[in-house]
């Protein structure tokens, strides 16, 4: 659950810098969220969930 808040909160974060920095326009992030909440109720979305929660393990095992 913390890692999906954290995602949705990243992801909210890098839209909002396109639409005040690269010129997204609303309509444009009203389709990424209609697509993402679409794709989240395929047989997709376990695969991108799995990708995502190593993704996250492995760049918290990272020492710098």
């Amino acid at each position: 659950m913390v890692l999906s808040v954290s995602g949705v909160v990243l992801l909210g974060l890098i839209v909002f810098l396109f639409f005040r920095k690269d010129g997204l326009k609303l309509s444009h992030a009203l389709v990424c969220g209609l697509f993402g909440f679409f794709l989240a109720g395929t047989a997709v979305a376990p695969g991108i969930r799995a990708g995502s929660e190593s993704l996250a393990s492995l760049l918290g095992g990272l020492q710098l």
